[in-house]
């Protein structure tokens, strides 16, 4: 099935029309969108009016004249009436998924939420799951908000890993001495790439094996308030699995963890617990009202007035001696 990348809705004309283009990031195979490519002209509201030749006004389901288009390409006509008169060709081949765009999508409005929400105050970071390639996920978008007073890092579905422990010691950075070069008031910090501001972390049942441990840690080290429905409590990692003649095989419980101060084994069976309960409702996250992360903004916004930013001190006393 070949996909436009794009949420489409029928007209009362027949036709079908582009409802919503998705926001593409062209750096990133699986991100690029084939309306939003160079020297396609689409817009956001055009009409459908034909596929390859067939007139989309004669099918009751646009997505039968997609069948077994994907990555194949195709020839569609668009036009800003709902007429053949006057309209243009484009020629893309259409995606095999969507998801991607779609979870790129959702990232960026959520940013945009929290920025506009925050006034620019605040960052937002969303992390799917604890392995190499999220790391560097992390990354992208970790050292572009170290300017902001706070922080929301969104942990909810996190599928596990075991990279957890590098995005905390980076989270839990404090700065011990600061820098200053000669004819600047451009303030350094060592250790560097340091957020200093108040921090929440948002949660889920979904948040599962590393993504309940890095809650866990998160609560453990002060960095700030778990937000949302308790985790799914499964942190007992498993061998190297043992396989089989059939090609099958079979893994063994092998470690797990527990809490240093106490003795106490932490998380399986049970999870992590929220400090402040917030379950959405599916029909208002349907409709793309976000709860959680709405009280995530409420909370750091909250703690943001008994905050000094690091960065505004004074500049040394004397510097021009």
């Amino acid at each position: 099935m070949g996909l436009l990348g794009a949420e489409v809705s029928r007209d009362k004309s027949g036709y079908f029309r582009l409802k919503k283009i998705l926001q593409e990031a062209p750096w990133n195979k699986q991100l690029r969108s084939p309306l939003t490519e160079p020297g396609i002209d689409a817009k956001e509201g055009d009409y459908i009016i034909a596929i390859d030749g067939v007139q989309t006004n004669s099918v009751k389901d646009l997505y039968s004249l997609l069948t077994g288009k994907a990555d194949v390409p195709t020839e569609i006509l668009l036009n800003s009436k709902p007429q053949t008169a006057g309209a243009h060709k484009i020629v893309i081949n259409p995606l095999e998924e969507e998801y991607y765009l779609y979870y790129y999508n959702w990232i960026q409005d959520n940013i945009r939420k929290v920025e506009e929400a925050t006034n620019g105050k605040v960052g937002y970071i969303y992390i799917p799951d604890m392995g190499p390639e999220e790391l560097n996920e992390f990354s992208r978008y970790f050292y572009p908000q170290l300017d902001k007073e706070g922080l929301i890092i969104d942990d909810r579905a996190n599928g596990g890993g075991n990279v957890s422990p590098m995005i905390l010691e980076r989270l839990a950075r404090e700065p011990y001495r600061l820098t200053i070069h000669r004819g600047s008031n451009m303030i350094g910090t060592v250790p560097n790439a340091v957020q200093v501001g108040p921090k929440v972390c948002l949660i889920n049942k979904y948040s599962a094996s590393d993504g309940d441990l890095f809650p866990w840690v998160f609560r453990a080290l002060g960095l700030g308030k778990l937000i949302g429905t308790r985790t799914w409590g499964g942190i007992v990692g498993i061998s190297a699995s043992l396989p089989f003649m059939d090609g099958s095989d079979m893994r063994v419980p092998f470690f797990t963890s527990y809490d240093p101060k106490t003795g106490d084994w932490i998380i399986e069976n049970h999870g992590v617990d929220p400090d402040i309960y917030v379950d959405n409702d599916p029909v208002k996250e349907w409709n793309g009202e976000d709860q959680q992360l709405n009280r995530a903004i409420e909370e750091v916004m909250k703690q943001l007035p008994d905050h000094k930013p690091l960065l505004k001190h004074a500049t040394p006393r004397d510097w021009s001696k």
